[in-house]
């Protein structure tokens, strides 16, 4: 219940579902013990009157003490049916508040998660998987949503009931009494046995379930490369693997529930046994009546369904107890990046690193090792190297996706980690190296960073980026509906049509990293000089590892190995005759090889 505990704020939020759900419960019990009554009552008249109808026999007087007893019978029975009704009426009215007070903490929790989701730092998706997160949002808050509707429902109920209930077998005969519930503490034992084993079990059951889900999820995005490799019959076995897990430690769940539920409804048949027992026993003694006896059955049906249930509840509980502990994981885990609530910064574009060196948390490779530069407003700044050299780095801590490990970078003369970062961000394009487009229209994918879609804007954007012409020879133009991961489009398209997005922001400061691969000369050509136009008086910071991309650029920076080794305009370097200059002459000669 210590996981659970985080839940208690909804409770108070709630709290006026809460407490008449819990009055609606109290009242639906009453509603089901009077019954009980009545039919001891009802028992009890035919008992002691049925030697009557036996002492008129041959007399008319006969037919109208049977009258009586049919007209009493009739009435006892449309008073059970009446208690019923009433017993429903607030069971529906128990309903309508408690569970649907589950929902809406449910719709909560979903929210405050997924908020909680967008706040944590970029570090945080790279150490944990997508199917994993999904998972905790969805079959975890629904396990927990079972324990705060169903599961505090029942509770109540069965608690109510008992207390109701075994007041009422009191005070009718105390031997009885005890020798009716006496199962019922060894039905404690059994349950406080089997509480430890759901809780492992279920815990165990979600960890496979999240592993499943990221197996199903990475497979389903990367379908195209399982069948360019004819690997569907090794996925499919892996996928039978996992299932397999899976299936292991729910039937491992299933089967202490095998057991639970049988021993409880043992319990509760010995309980009816020594019932009758001792009851008869009681009766021959002059204590009690024929129609207590019958009262006592009543109650111990009454028993039988909120003891089943309370294994079913224990179960619920200890699911919801797991799911939660998981959720509660990720919610007392703190961003790494936080952003200052500070004023927010009108961008001029100038950015400056000063000696600054950066290791990547997860893995502890030094992607970044002193490095100092600074680019001024209205400047293109070329970042040039060989894969994994640092450039995409640069681009991270520019955004500050992560902070620096040594050294610090100034944005318009003022510290990056002392600037509200909403406000920044909204003021830079960011052309990543993995294009990613949404599930949408392309329409939508362009005008993503504004909240209302103005055309003109977009269809700018789409010229710029050198793919209006592309798009307009669509059917459906700019409404057509773009696939998982933008898969409708060539490489090439998807690419400028995420220049596209962040031009249509109309940024201060715009950073393509190696965004132009998948693009043909002539047509980078076309982007760049368009972009020249755009971002006069702005800042631009062009990452690429094609010299044909950068060379006009207004600073070049050569990256080797995390290391500024070389910067300068694309003749001063040509000059130098050194690494620049060598990465020039390859790319030249492999350029002639291809024509």
């Amino acid at each position: 219940m210590k996981e659970l505990a985080y839940l208690n704020k909804f409770f108070y939020k709630y709290r006026w579902r809460l407490v008449p759900g819990i009055l609606f419960v109290i009242i639906s019990n009453i509603f089901a013990v009077l019954p009980a009554q009545v039919v001891r009552v009802a028992f009890d008249l035919v008992t002691e009157n049925i030697s009557t109808y036996h002492l008129f026999a041959g007399f008319d007087r006969q037919s109208m003490i049977y009258d009586i007893f049919g007209s009493s019978l009739l009435m006892f029975g449309l008073l059970v049916l009446i208690l019923a009704l009433l017993r429903g009426l607030f069971l529906f009215f128990m309903r309508q508040t408690i569970i649907l007070m589950s929902r809406h903490i449910e719709y909560d929790m979903k929210n405050e998660i997924y908020e909680h989701y967008q706040k944590l730092s970029l570090a945080f998706y790279r150490r944990h998987n997508t199917g994993d997160l999904m998972n905790r949002v969805t079959e975890d808050v629904s396990r927990v949503r079972m324990y705060l509707g169903p599961g505090i429902m029942y509770s109540i109920n069965t608690v109510v009931l008992f207390v109701l209930v075994i007041y009422a077998m009191v005070t009718v005969n105390l031997r009885l009494a005890v020798f009716s519930i006496l199962p019922l503490p060894i039905l404690a034992v059994i349950i406080f046995y089997v509480n430890t084993v759901i809780e492992y079990r279920s815990e165990q059951i979600q960890k496979r379930l999240s592993a499943l889900s990221s197996f199903v999820q990475e497979n389903f995005s990367g379908i195209r490369v399982i069948k360019s490799y004819v690997r569907e019959a090794f996925v499919r076995s892996k996928f039978a693997d996992e299932s397999e897990e899976y299936k292991t430690q729910s039937m491992a769940m299933v089967k202490v529930q095998a057991m639970f539920f049988p021993s409880m409804v043992l319990l509760i048949g010995l309980s009816g046994v020594l019932t009758m027992y001792v009851g008869g026993v009681e009766v021959m003694k002059g204590n009690i009546t024929a129609g207590n006896i019958a009262e006592f059955i009543v109650y111990l049906n009454m028993l039988a369904f909120p003891v089943i249930s309370l294994g079913w509840v224990t179960s619920l509980v200890q699911r919801a107890a797991a799911s939660q502990k998981r959720i509660n994981e990720f919610l007392h885990e703190e961003p790494e990046i936080q952003s200052p609530n500070t004023a927010p910064l009108r961008l001029q574009g100038s950015i400056e690193f000063k000696n600054v060196s950066f290791v990547y948390p997860d893995t502890g490779i030094k992607a970044l090792k002193q490095v100092s530069f600074i680019a001024n407003p209205g400047e293109m700044v070329a970042i040039i190297g060989r894969t994994g050299s640092g450039k995409s780095t640069v681009a991270n801590l520019i955004m500050r996706m992560y902070d620096t490990t040594e050294g610090s970078i100034l944005i318009d003369g003022q510290p990056l980690k002392g600037i509200n970062l909403e406000s920044y961000r909204s003021q830079i394009g960011f052309v990543p190296q993995e294009v990613f487009l949404f599930s949408d229209k392309i329409s939508h994918n362009i005008a993503f960073s504004a909240d209302v879609l103005d055309m003109p804007r977009v269809e700018q954007a789409a010229k710029d980026a050198a793919v209006y012409n592309n798009i307009i020879e669509l059917e459906q133009g700019f409404e057509t509906l773009i696939g998982e991961r933008g898969v409708t489009l060539s490489g090439g398209q998807k690419q400028r049509v995420s220049i596209a997005r962040a031009i249509a922001k109309q940024p201060q400061v715009l950073i393509f990293d190696d965004c132009l691969s998948a693009v043909d000369t002539r047509t980078e050509e076309e982007i760049l000089s368009n972009l020249g136009r755009i971002m006069q008086g702005k800042t631009s910071i062009i990452i690429s590892h094609r010299i044909s991309t950068i060379k006009n650029a207004d600073k070049i920076l050569v990256i080797d190995n995390g290391e500024i080794i070389e910067q300068g305009t694309h003749t001063e370097l040509m000059e130098l005759k050194t690494a620049y200059f060598e990465l020039y002459e390859k790319q030249l000669l492999e350029e002639e090889e291809k024509a």
